[in-house]
């Protein structure tokens, strides 16, 4: 997240990216994605979807996840922080004092058991692409958590690598800097990228709701 709060215009979101995908395309990235040693689901709706997901994190785990849209639309961090069914981290991380914490916060965030997010585009190669300002959900997605549930909609496939960086540049930048500006009054950057290839059998699973779901 940002600290600018100098008001800039920002470009509307291009619609062109929030279509959902067809079941052809859907199935061909999922095949693209098992290829690659992701674990792949595909739900058609936000309850299969926070269902499936609270299904794969055991009571008591110790867990923890980016600021994501998708995750709080489909009721998860609710789940998650809410219910006391998990050792839940970020509302702990939260309450620590960056000030004289920063160090505590930053080792204890950075490689929970189960790391829960989303992607900002998923290619029909079946490569992952994450943006952020700072860096800290990117970590342990790609190395740090046991293990990582990514919950998907399908509006967010697109055909290859230039087509997912510019979604996140034309349709997911314009939204996610509206929606901090509204909340805090700080703009956002698209500072550090990730693209996740592939993985290990058995670490990430990869869940595509066949409904929009996040930006």
């Amino acid at each position: 997240m940002s600290t600018t709060t100098e008001q800039r215009p920002v470009p509307a979101p291009d619609a062109a990216f929030s279509s959902l995908a067809s079941d052809e395309t859907v199935e061909r990235t999922a095949a693209a994605l098992r290829a690659r040693g992701f674990d792949v689901h595909v739900v058609d709706s936000h309850d299969g979807a926070r269902d499936l997901i609270l299904g794969m994190v055991p009571a008591g785990a110790e867990v923890s996840s980016g600021a994501s849209v998708t995750l709080d639309q489909l009721g998860v961090t609710a789940e998650i922080e809410g219910s006391g069914r998990y050792d839940a981290l970020r509302p702990r991380l939260r309450a620590m004092d960056r000030a004289t914490q920063g160090r505590e916060i930053r080792k204890l965030g950075a490689a929970p058991d189960v790391w829960l997010n989303s992607a900002n585009a998923l290619t029909e190669d079946g490569r992952l692409v994450f943006a952020s300002f700072g860096g800290s959900q990117l970590g342990p997605i790609a190395n740090g958590a046991g293990r990582v549930i990514l919950a998907v909609g399908t509006q967010k496939i697109v055909a290859d690598l230039d087509a997912a960086l510019r979604r996140i540049d034309a349709y997911v930048f314009p939204l996610e800097d509206a929606r901090l500006m509204e909340a805090y009054r700080m703009h956002t950057a698209t500072n550090k990228i990730l693209v996740l290839q592939g993985d290990r059998p058995g670490r990430t699973t990869v869940v595509l709701v066949r409904e929009a779901v996040g930006n």
